[in-house]
């Protein structure tokens, strides 16, 4: 009897923890603008700077990303040194979360939860480089 008890208990209480809640009705797979998915296509609207929290005193590059499967806009980190440059409006990125604890922002980049992998079929990284060149479309 107590084994059971205890069993019950802790199915009733564990509702209140929320990482169980949020796994068990999905919650964050419904509310995410990628979905289920690793990565997401967008295309770039506009580019802006980003101040990094305290004690950093940085402009973080980021741009403001128009995904193509929902139409939602969200904002992505441009990772690499001055890779602002390869990036314009108008150009087809790749985006993946940058993975920072339990979903959200990762170090001192405020309210930015994704990040540019690929511009037009190219990696950001590459192109960085300089390994390859930018392709036009």
């Amino acid at each position: 009897m107590n084994a059971r008890k205890l069993m019950k208990n802790r199915k009733k209480f564990r509702w209140s923890q929320r990482q169980y809640k949020e796994r068990t009705l999905r919650l964050n797979v419904k509310s995410d603008p990628i979905g289920r998915s690793s990565q997401a296509k967008g295309v770039v609207i506009s580019k802006f700077e980003k101040e990094a929290k305290q004690p950093n005193s940085a402009m973080r590059k980021c741009c403001k990303v128009q995904l193509i499967k929902n139409g939602i806009q969200v904002g992505a980190f441009i990772p690499g040194n001055l890779a602002q440059r390869f990036i314009d409006e108008h150009d087809e990125v790749i985006i993946e979360r940058i993975g920072g604890a339990m979903g959200s922002t990762k170090g001192d980049i405020p309210g930015i939860r994704y990040q540019v992998v690929k511009v037009n079929d190219q990696p950001l990284r590459r192109l960085v480089k300089g390994k390859i060149e930018k392709g036009r479309r």
